[in-house]
């Protein structure tokens, strides 16, 4: 597997996949498919995304980034999302694209990554344990999904000079 930074020839697969995240239900509080329309936005920030290609050169996973924040302050925050093709889960996928994208961020400046898991989504928290993220906490009831409230766990790692003064 190989990974680079996304480009807009990805919406197609990167929908795809996010599409096969809302609809397991399992990764994010999105129930809604997303359009093509509505991943073509992030090529226009400055915010990263990147890839993951299997053998066939085909797309099976992405990792993004996002504002934490539309406060001055924050700038050096990005959210982070990663998701990977169901036929290519337990292969390295989502870690490679993790692996990539936290050089990405440190290479555009960010100085902390964050997210939210669900709390029983035990292979996101494992990946994202054995890379160094810290788990802060938990918000309760953080939102519904299908009617039914959930738990999120938040996680964050420091990145690049930042990483190196973590108590």
């Amino acid at each position: 597997m190989r990974f680079r930074p996304a480009t807009p020839k990805d919406v197609g697969a990167i929908v795809r996949i996010y599409n096969e995240g809302i609809e397991e239900r399992v990764a994010t509080f999105e129930t809604r498919p997303r359009s093509a329309k509505d991943v073509e936005g992030w090529f226009v920030s400055s915010y990263p995304t990147v890839v993951v290609e299997d053998d066939n050169r085909s797309v099976v996973a992405f990792a993004t980034t996002s504002a934490y924040s539309s406060r001055e302050c924050y700038a050096s925050i990005a959210e982070f999302s990663v998701y990977t093709a169901r036929k290519a889960r337990n292969q390295g996928a989502g870690r490679t694209a993790m692996e990539s994208l936290i050089k990405a961020a440190e290479s555009s400046g960010f100085h902390k990554l964050v997210s939210r898991v669900f709390v029983e989504n035990a292979p996101s928290r494992t990946l994202l344990r054995s890379m160094g993220f810290r788990e802060v906490g938990v918000h309760a009831r953080h939102a519904h999904l299908d009617g039914i409230w959930k738990d999120v766990v938040v996680v964050e790692r420091l990145l690049g000079d930042s990483e190196l003064r973590q108590e």
